[in-house]
């Protein structure tokens, strides 16, 4: 496998970031709510989703330890692919109690995160190229 390094376009590296930015904001506010208790978070959890209330820390890390490999690029990718699992389980503890609104957040902060690995990642973009047709 080549190391070389490809060159990416400054716009497509920043718009990368700023995409990568939202899903990153979105754990972290979401962890940072339920890490200090908020009422309505608690509330939220152990009688709207479900959950244990015992569950909230491990929530709390599992988004805080999602965060640091997304913004680590040698893990990057692995933590794309975890966080698709875990924004997918968000996505469907929201439309199982019929809260289709706020389960875009979680839909569209994968999105973002994919699409932002794709536009500062080239090994990425060689994996999935999109082509213009001709």
């Amino acid at each position: 496998m080549s190391t070389a390094t490809v060159s990416v376009p400054r716009w497509m590296l920043w718009t990368g970031w700023i995409f990568s930015f939202i899903p990153v904001a979105v754990l972290l506010s979401s962890a940072w709510v339920r890490a200090t208790h908020h009422t309505n978070a608690v509330a939220e959890i152990v009688a709207s989703y479900g959950y244990p209330e015992s569950a909230i820390v491990r929530i709390v890390i599992a988004e805080c330890v999602l965060v640091v490999l997304y913004l680590v690029p040698q893990t990057s990718v692995l933590a794309a692919i975890v966080m698709t699992g875990y924004l997918g389980g968000a996505v469907a503890t929201h439309l199982r109690i019929g809260d289709w609104a706020r389960a875009m957040i979680p839909l569209v902060a994968g999105i973002l995160a994919w699409g932002g690995l794709y536009l500062r990642d080239s090994r990425i973009r060689e994996l999935v190229p999109f082509r213009r047709s001709a």
